[in-house]
């Protein structure tokens, strides 16, 4: 399962994304909102989780724009 987290707080990534590679996920990781939305239009995920406070851009704006251009990647927030 391919996964991209979107999240600013560097220890907090660093958990998220150890703990799921360790039960065999590939993770890909944004550290802003401009580059988060940018690789989520770009690239398929199986998931997106996704910090809604995100500098650059937040999380509710990256959902919105998401769902209007058909991407139904389940998102959690």
């Amino acid at each position: 399962m391919k996964i991209l987290l979107v999240e600013d707080e560097q220890k907090i990534a660093d958990f998220i994304c150890e703990g799921l590679r360790a039960k065999g996920f590939t993770m890909t990781h944004c550290h802003n909102g401009h580059q988060g939305y940018d690789v989520a239009k770009a690239q398929t995920f199986d998931v997106i989780i996704l910090d809604i406070m995100l500098p650059g851009r937040d999380g509710l704006s990256i959902l919105q724009s998401l769902r209007q251009q058909g991407n139904s990647t389940p998102i959690i927030l």
